[in-house]
């Protein structure tokens, strides 16, 4: 009987799913696809606010968050997910700069100045992705300081 119990236990282990090796998750499939949503949510709330449509813009960029959330929270990102979250956080630092919340866009510019500064290596676009930052920085300021 002891036998049967310990057979029983050994096939069932060997039915139990393995776990999932400690791979790359940039390199799976759900990765990619949401850069790519990210990336078309991005065009499409610059596309509204840029049609004075600020309302469809912001719920837009509410509707991104989630996906910046889970692409920026693997250990190594791809440039491709760190430009989407970087381009949805700059928009909507244009919208609050546009609408005088000069601190709160300051601190979105802030994110995407320590993105840049610190992306490794070095690229023209992270450089001019940093300069775009600082500039954003200084207008916040000439604001605040007004």
């Amino acid at each position: 009987m002891r036998f049967l119990a310990i057979a029983a236990a050994t096939l069932l282990t060997g039915c139990a799913t393995a776990p999932a090796p400690a791979g790359n998750p940039t390199a799976e499939a759900w990765y990619g696809e949401t850069v790519q949503q990210l990336s078309v949510l991005n065009r499409e709330a610059e596309s509204s606010f840029e049609n004075h449509k600020p309302d469809q813009a912001a719920a837009l960029i509410e509707k991104g968050q989630p996906m910046v959330s889970r692409l920026l929270s693997v250990s190594r990102p791809t440039l491709q997910a760190v430009e989407a979250a970087s381009d949805l956080d700059h928009l909507y630092g244009r919208m609050l700069l546009s609408n005088r919340h000069y601190g709160w866009a300051r601190l979105l510019f802030q994110k995407n100045l320590s993105r840049w500064r610190h992306w490794q290596p070095p690229t023209p676009d992270t450089a001019r992705r940093l300069k775009q930052a600082e500039a954003a920085i200084a207008e916040c300021d000439r604001h605040i300081e007004e």
